[in-house]
Formats: C-alpha cells, sequence, structure tokens
C-alpha cells in the first residue's frame, strides 16, 4: 500500500500549525512550527488569500495528514460517516479516533500515529483478548485494548508511557499504564476530540 514516507513536519509547516506527528518533538522547541511559522517551500512566506475551495481544502488535507491516511481511505471514511445517523462532520472525526492505531496512540502506548499503526501491525496489540494487527480496526465503547504479554518490555512502549503526562490522556479513555492496557469507555463526543478542525468545511467539500 502507497504511503506518505517525507518529511512529517513538512505537513505541519503546510498548515501553519502543530499536527503532532513527531510525538515529544512537537512539544519542544525543537518543533519546525515554533521556529519557522510559514509554509515550505520556496514562496512560503509569500502572503496568499485562500478562495473557499482553498480554505475547504485546507481543513480536509489538515484532517486526512493528522491521521495519516491516503486520500481514497479518508473518502472512505467520508462515505461511511454520510451513510450513518448523526452529524456528519462530528461522525466522521467519531470514526478516525476510533481506529487501533489512534486509540494506541491516545493511549500513550506510542508516541505518535505513525509509530502506533506500526506497533500494530508487528501484532504487538490484543482487543478484547483476541490478537489484532489491522490498524484501521474499529474499536467500539467497552473495548479492552492491552499490549501482549511478550511485548510489554519493548523500549518504545516503554518510554512512550514514561512520557503520556505530557500530552495526557482523553476523559473517553482509561488506562492502566502498569497492567500495559486501557478501556474506551465511550464514543468520544466532538468536545472530547483535540482536533483543531472545521469539519463543516470537509462536509461542504466533498458535498459539491
Amino acid at each position: 500500500m502507497a504511503r506518505y514516507t517525507g518529511p512529517q513536519c513538512r505537513l505541519c509547516r503546510r498548515e501553519t500549525e502543530k499536527l503532532f506527528l513527531k510525538g515529544d518533538r512537537c512539544y519542544t522547541e525543537k518543533c519546525s512550527v515554533e521556529r519557522r511559522q510559514y509554509p515550505p517551500g520556496q514562496h512560503g512566506q509569500r502572503r496568499s488569500k485562500l478562495s473557499d475551495y482553498g480554505i475547504q481544502l485546507r481543513e480536509k488535507q489538515k484532517v486526512r495528514n493528522s491521521y495519516g491516511l491516503l486520500e481514497g481511505q479518508f473518502k472512505k471514511y467520508f462515505e461511511e460517516a454520510a451513510r450513518r445517523k448523526g452529524v456528519t462532520g462530528e461522525v466522521l472525526l467519531q470514526l478516525l479516533e476510533t481506529r487501533l492505531d489512534n486509540i494506541v496512540y491516545r493511549m500513550g502506548f506510542a508516541p505518535n500515529r505513525q509509530a502506533a499503526r506500526q506497533l500494530v501491525g508487528h501484532r504487538h496489540f490484543m482487543v478484547n483478548g483476541r490478537l489484532v494487527s489491522i490498524p484501521s480496526f474499529a474499536i467500539k465503547a467497552g473495548d479492552i485494548v492491552e499490549v501482549r504479554v511478550s511485548s510489554r518490555e519493548l523500549d518504545a512502549i516503554k518510554d512512550s508511557l514514561s512520557r503520556v503526562e505530557q500530552r495526557g490522556i482523553p476523559s473517553w479513555l482509561e488506562v492502566d499504564a502498569q497492567n500495559f492496557k486501557g478501556k474506551v469507555v465511550q464514543i468520544p463526543s466532538r468536545e472530547e476530540i483535540p482536533v483543531t478542525a472545521q469539519e463543516q468545511l470537509i462536509v461542504e467539500l466533498y458535498s459539491k
């Protein structure tokens, strides 16, 4: 499967805000957005006014890049959200937040979503006692996510857990760090999803 392999910080600079793609680095003065608060490239510092379409596109790209998805994957999530009951934009974010790789990241078992995706793909996590190696696996309220016993000594996981207080754990999750497990208490509401995006603009973009 194709995937983006370029500089992660470039994506944050393009949106001129932190997407927290580099884990702990994003919380330090080394963050590229802190040092260069303008888009990358030769014309990055040139001021330009975006059209309505451009504004909608940037909101979509911001969310898509935050979760590390390709365009085709993101569009499928939107189509699924449009079929479900509720506000389409909010449902879209809920579907993205309840991906297994994102849950692993939010619980603090990985420093960022890219690392979480790799750990899940390498069969280090279980859901409700069953091994799951699909990063896009949909997690439901009440599900238990835990690190396999044989993987609990991995430095990557232990180091990430030791730094989790820096970014905090969402209120809709419960984490037992000593036992390397966590529970999804409920599906998050829009207010509980820490993504600075105007999801209605994404709905408008795909509705054209």
